[in-house]
């Protein structure tokens, strides 16, 4: 697999990104008791860079529309939670909720 990372092709070995991924949330975990918001953008993150990895498109409103929909449009809406959450304007309990959608979107792609 080849992933254009806006500078160079370079090849992927997926064993090590899903590697990377899991330590990458591990860590994250770590600091979701004490700083959930800064967390949440973070695993957004972390979850848009496996998704575009995995050959979703998150910015294709037909790619929205297709057999994985419901992946993607979970995950747009955590996503748009933590743009709420870092301007304080979502709730704990929307932070939590968006948290877990992450997770669970998280292990559909690690799964996959």
């Amino acid at each position: 697999m080849a992933v254009d990372d806006g500078e160079t092709l370079r090849a992927v070995d997926p064993g090590q990104d899903l590697h990377e991924w899991q330590s990458t949330r591990a860590s994250l975990e770590e600091e979701a008791e004490s700083s959930p918001d800064a967390v949440l953008s973070e695993l957004a993150e972390l979850v848009e860079r496996m998704l575009v990895a995995r050959g979703y498109d998150v910015t294709d409103p037909v790619a929205r529309a297709g057999d994985e929909r419901d992946v993607v449009v979970t995950y747009l809406a955590a996503r748009e939670t933590a743009e709420r959450a870092e301007l304080g304007e979502a709730s704990r309990g929307d932070v939590e909720a968006a948290l877990d959608d992450l997770r669970s979107v998280f292990d559909t792609i690690a799964a996959g």
